[in-house]
């Protein structure tokens, strides 16, 4: 009678782990088939809302490109890695002159993660006179893909109208558009493309960005480009500079054409910050001093406001803007800007999660 219970019981247990063994390679396969499991200690954290609580920054002079009495520089690039050298593209103008509506744009080199920069020489200069860019060059930003290197930059050409052929920068009629060069090699030389600009202002004036477009800021996803930018609507007048908002524009290529998402994406967002994080976008509202996350690239959401100390006209250094466009986990450090009267110069910040 014993033998027969304890045989009964084993044969029970046998049938319980064959009905658990067939239900975990069920669900491996699900797992597989259709990602829409989550283990304890996987590491799979695409499309996962990130964490942003306690973001701080810290900042810290550079060499080469800090401090100068001659020259001032402004609006870095994100950083790129090519080899062992760090690339950051940014605008430059001669002292005490602070606006980079009277720029040209430069660059410059690091072997030490950004504390120590060689300025290697102009890489690019206005364009040729009657062209949109032919005053001014600024606020560049760069993108590697498919072997070249595309730098993107924002151009004025002087006032419309003007008697004395100069840029008034008013309020009316001094738009801007971002143009568009590229080179086989970060050094250069950049040409640009044919179709430039890349990216023009709204014809229709109650639009976001009707007046001024700016700040490119590029991502690949979905395996297209996703050009990022910030817009000031003719309509605000003289007060749009602190009414601007973040918009993005989508192409199948880096040379375009682009095509504008319908409405603006952030608002109170005038210097676009925007890198890949869990399969989706992360950007710092500088007016806001807030960070947004969005899952799809469109449909952003707060994650963390009332940021302090925040960098100004910030470049990050972002791996996904190099070749193979491989996203970092969280970003680590970038070159940002200080102005002053008369004075405006670049620096080293970094972010760290507390």
């Amino acid at each position: 009678m014993y033998f027969f219970k304890f045989h009964e019981t084993m044969e029970k247990v046998k049938t319980r782990r064959l009905a658990f063994v067939s239900w975990m390679a069920v669900f491996a396969i699900q797992c597989v088939l259709f990602n829409g499991c989550s283990l304890k200690g996987s590491s799979n954290k695409t499309n996962e809302t990130p964490t942003f609580d306690s973001v701080k920054f810290s900042y810290s002079a550079v060499i080469g490109v800090g401090v100068d009495s001659v020259w001032n520089r402004r609006d870095p690039s994100d950083i790129i890695k090519v080899g062992n050298k760090y690339y950051v593209w940014y605008t430059k103008m001669k002292s005490p002159v602070t606006s980079g509506y009277w720029g040209n744009i430069w660059y410059a080199v690091s072997e030490d993660e950004g504390h120590t920069w060689e300025e290697k020489g102009l890489a690019l200069d206005v364009g040729s006179e009657g062209q949109f860019d032919s005053h001014s060059v600024f606020t560049p930003n760069i993108l590697v893909y498919e072997g070249k290197y595309y730098l993107y930059y924002t151009g004025v050409k002087p006032t419309p109208g003007n008697p004395h052929n100069k840029f008034e920068n008013n309020s009316t009629n001094d738009f801007t558009a971002i143009g568009l060069a590229v080179a086989e090699s970060p050094d250069g030389p950049f040409v640009r493309v044919k179709n430039n600009p890349v990216l023009e202002i709204s014809s229709v004036a109650d639009d976001f960005d009707s007046y001024r477009i700016d700040d490119a800021s590029l991502l690949v996803k979905d395996g297209k480009i996703w050009l990022y930018y910030k817009g000031r609507s003719a309509v605000h007048g003289k007060k749009g500079a602190g009414l601007t908002k973040m918009g993005v524009a989508v192409a199948d290529h880096p040379e375009g054409p682009f095509e504008k998402h319908s409405k603006p994406l952030i608002e109170r967002s005038h210097e676009v910050l925007i890198w890949a994080q869990n399969g989706g976008v992360a950007s710092l509202a500088s007016l806001s001093r807030t960070i947004y996350w969005s899952n799809d690239g469109i449909n952003f959401n707060m994650k963390q406001d009332s940021l302090v100390r925040i960098p100004k006209a910030p470049g990050l250094y972002r791996p996904e803007l190099e070749e193979g466009n491989k996203e970092k986990d969280f970003p680590g450090w970038g070159i940002a800007m200080v102005q002053k009267r008369g004075l405006a110069y670049l620096l080293r910040f970094e972010i760290k999660r507390e």
